[in-house]
């Protein structure tokens, strides 16, 4: 099951890039990103509710709020450069840049969470680094 959400998610990715593009035009990133934000809020939110999962909050420890909050504190800073990159540049370059990502992902996953470095974990990640420095050349 997985799988098919991280499918969805892909697309629903894919999907933000584009029409973020589109929907900016000459207004500036930082807007366009505080506009798609509170979007995303209600949407989270939205979810909470629906699912009735929002008693759960009192059961979270305060280690988990400060990495949960640093989370919130990293997207953000994600999704403004996002936003200014795709602004200012073109998508096509934009994006597997930012998709390099899963490559640092996997090596701080590496470091802080003690996964195994396995071979076709390692070779998969060099392959993502050439195949981003190959798209934006």
């Amino acid at each position: 099951m997985w799988f098919f959400y991280a499918i969805l998610s892909a697309v629903f990715a894919a999907l933000t890039s584009i029409l973020a593009k589109m929907g900016m035009g000459e207004i500036s990133s930082n807007l366009a990103t505080a506009i798609r934000t509170t979007v995303v809020l209600f949407m989270a939110w939205g979810m909470v509710f629906v699912t009735r999962t929002g008693n759960q909050i009192g059961s979270i420890s305060g280690r988990e709020w400060i990495f949960l909050v640093l989370s919130g504190v990293a997207t953000g800073a994600s999704w403004l450069c996002y936003y200014k990159a795709l602004q200012i540049g073109e998508v096509s370059k934009v994006v597997p840049v930012d998709k390099f990502s899963i490559v640092l992902t996997i090596f701080f996953a590496f470091i802080f969470l003690k996964e195994v470095a396995t071979m076709k974990v390692i070779l998969g990640a060099i392959f993502i680094t050439i195949g981003t420095f190959i798209m934006i050349l």
